[in-house]
């Protein structure tokens, strides 16, 4: 039987630290769902459709090379919710330090206790992407920085067409 994991987040962009973290999702499971989180009360600077858009493009040869069979949906809801929907047995996430790792042992908790079927798995950042994050990456770019370092050309494209429109 196949396995399918969840992997859960913003991606507003997606960066090189969420392609690691897919990529070694391949070892684990047959299938990855990414899931995009959309949060009304949150102000995105890449639209939901367009965060879909560019993870799948940016996707394609991690799925091509490893076989990992990957889709992208959105969720307005509970990610453990959103897993169940995707028949997933595994909730997937990154940790970068130890502020990671406080947030997300909590929320493994608090989902395991909403859905104890569902089990949350770690995978550390390698250390070439242990310090990109998207809200930094986003910060760089509206300063004009250079983020072709953090994002893939795709995202950083997409962020500098969004940041020049604001």
């Amino acid at each position: 039987m196949a396995r399918t994991g969840f992997y859960p987040g913003s991606f507003d962009p997606v960066t090189y630290g969420h392609l690691d973290i897919i990529a070694r999702s391949a070892r684990l499971v047959d299938k990855l769902v990414i899931g995009v989180g959309v949060h009304v009360g949150k102000q995105s600077l890449l639209s939901s459709q367009l965060r879909v858009e560019l993870i799948e493009q940016v996707t394609k040869p991690v799925a091509e090379h490893s076989g990992l069979k990957i889709s992208v949906v959105t969720f307005d809801d509970l990610a453990v919710q959103a897993a169940k929907r995707v028949h997933a047995t595994v909730i997937i996430r990154g940790l970068r330090d130890a502020s990671d790792f406080d947030y997300e042992v909590q929320m493994a908790q608090m989902n395991g206790s909403l859905s104890p079927e569902l089990e949350t798995v770690f995978l550390a950042a390698s250390p070439a992407t242990r310090m990109i994050a998207s809200s930094l990456v986003k910060q760089i770019a509206r300063m004009g920085g250079d983020t072709s370092l953090f994002l893939p050309k795709e995202a950083e494209d997409a962020v500098r067409a969004a940041v020049a429109r604001k």
